[in-house]
């Protein structure tokens, strides 16, 4: 059975870091490209980052980049999302996801697998 699991979300004042953390099982892990949505109340999940399966390429959202740095170890079969300088529009569930159809990595739609997501919260 396949399962994603994310781990590392919390309470951050604004300008604080949190890492998020996920699993997959090994014959995902290592064939997929992966990637981190978010969703907050009242609002459609959007992308945030992905990686390819090699940890070669990476992609991020706008809203993100330079603040968020998104990182795989095979070896540990660890999906990480480090957050820096956080602010408080970036609190919602954020959600790890793994094999992108065709390479769309930026759309939610096209993901196969998805964890359960985790609640990051920023206060001002």
């Amino acid at each position: 059975q396949v399962q994603v699991v994310e781990s590392g979300g919390g309470s951050v004042q604004a300008g604080g870091s949190l890492r998020l953390s996920c699993t997959a099982s090994g014959r995902i892990f290592i064939r997929y490209d992966m990637g981190w949505f978010r969703q907050a109340p009242g609002k459609e999940r959007e992308f945030v980052a992905a990686i390819s399966w090699s940890g070669a390429m990476t992609n991020y959202a706008d809203s993100v980049k330079g603040r968020f740095t998104i990182t795989r170890d095979s070896a540990k079969n660890i999906l990480t999302l480090q957050m820096n300088s956080l602010k408080p529009e970036d609190t919602a569930v954020y959600y790890c996801a793994a094999d992108p159809r065709g390479g769309r990595w930026t759309q939610a739609n096209e993901y196969n697998y998805w964890g359960q997501g985790t609640q990051v919260t920023v206060s001002s």
